[in-house]
């Protein structure tokens, strides 16, 4: 592996401390959204590690193996919009937020790693002043293109000392399911520092290490989540930069996820016990305690020993197999479940990945609706947490046969009848 591509840190992105311990390993894969087109086929695609490490010091779990942002943004394509429900999601997310922190018609509201401004969309219909940053320059340019300003650039405390030159401070700033992305979280925090207004509040969303252990989430730990956050962490990082972590709200999307609210010490707002109550939730279930990690691998294990039974079985009798889900998290489940020589091909409803490559397998992504005219004996649906939702959108499947089977959280078959 070239030095210019990944890195291995010595030290906490949190505390900065060295006494890191790994508790949890997944098989290596190349990078989970790099989808290649024809003309790129060809391209290498090498694995990089995926390893989780518990700091000792604060609690925070996070991969030390770092690729280079440029390398891992370089094909992104992902565009929010995309993602089942998280439109609306994120109507419901913004009254909550005006509501919650009382932001008006006159607000200013920046949003960090804004993606195609979905989000922003939200508050700007509401009447407000909405800039976003975002640093795939396609994916910016698109978002300018629907009429959000968007900033193409990699936000750190340098470039939010310079937007504060240019445009001012904010009453609120959102950044959602890409804080867990960044390797240098202490100069984001510096930079949000510099940036919220006396009053402003900081909110951000990132799927919950409780969540993740609870549901087996296991496929959201891949190399652009560098960090999954809990609350402990959390709030001992923001009160060294004294900001303080006054509420936090669970949602359900990516498997379980935290809404945090951050404002200055001795801010307007107070804390509603919410905080205090996750916190002993975490320390009721251990979840900085190396054993909890080891029985969260022999539980992905068991249900890998039954799907690799399984699809062996499949293969044996000459049936296809497909994988529904061309995304990240197919990647690592299909890397670290290792069924790659059991799928035939894959499918997804997103038009960006039809036409498309799987990451160093190569395996080709069709439209779901080819599966009536390839026939393919058995899905597998990489994309599980949606399994209910793809299972009712292709019914017709069902009625000619074919056969489902959803291999997290738990072994399941659907089939006609």
């Amino acid at each position: 592996m070239k030095n210019n591509v990944i890195k291995k840190r010595t030290n906490c992105r949190g505390c900065l401390c060295d006494d890191l311990v790994k508790v949890f390993h997944l098989n290596p894969s190349p990078i989970g959204d790099e989808y290649l087109d024809l003309k790129n086929l060809r391209q290498d695609q090498p694995s990089y590690p995926i390893d989780l490490y518990l700091c000792q010091r604060c609690g925070l779990a996070q991969l030390i193996d770092v690729i280079n942002p440029d390398v891992l943004y370089s094909n992104y394509i992902y565009k929010t919009e995309s993602s089942v429900g998280l439109k609306d999601h994120f109507a419901g997310y913004a009254n909550e937020v005006i509501k919650k922190i009382g932001l008006n018609i006159n607000s200013n509201i920046l949003d960090i790693g804004s993606n195609d401004g979905t989000l922003l969309g939200e508050f700007k219909k509401n009447g407000m002043n909405v800039i976003g940053v975002e640093p795939a320059s396609k994916i910016a340019d698109y978002a300018n293109q629907k009429g959000i300003t968007t900033l193409n650039l990699f936000f750190d405390e340098k470039e939010a000392l310079s937007i504060k030159e240019q445009i001012g401070t904010f009453d609120l700033i959102t950044s959602n399911n890409v804080f867990a992305n960044i390797d240098d979280i202490r100069s984001w925090v510096k930079g949000i520092n510099h940036l919220l207004n006396e009053k402003g509040v900081f909110v951000f969303e990132s799927y919950y290490l409780l969540d993740v252990i609870n549901n087996l989430v296991f496929d959201f730990i891949y190399h652009e989540h560098l960090t999954s956050f809990s609350i402990s962490p959390v709030k001992k990082l923001f009160n060294e930069f004294k900001l303080d972590l006054f509420a936090v709200q669970h949602v359900d999307t990516k498997g379980g996820s935290l809404r945090y609210f951050i404002q200055r010490n001795g801010g307007i707002f107070p804390h509603d016990g919410s905080v205090e109550k996750y916190l002993k939730i975490e320390t009721e279930r251990k979840i900085y305690s190396f054993s909890t990690y080891k029985k969260f691998r022999s539980d992905i294990d068991l249900l890998k020993k039954h799907l690799i039974r399984k699809l062996s079985s499949i293969k044996t009798k000459g049936e296809t197999i497909a994988g529904f889900g061309a995304s990240i998290t197919g990647t690592t489940l299909i890397y670290d479940f290792e069924i790659g020589e059991f799928l035939d091909f894959l499918v997804d409803d997103n038009p960006d990945k039809i036409g498309r490559f799987s990451p160093g397998l190569k395996l080709p992504v069709h439209s779901s609706s080819s599966l009536l005219e390839k026939k393919p004996d058995y899905v597998v649906i990489l994309a599980w947490r949606f399994a209910k939702q793809i299972v009712s959108k292709n019914k017709d499947y069902i009625d000619i046969g074919g056969k489902f089977i959803v291999p997290v959280p738990e072994y399941l078959e659907i089939k006609n009848g």
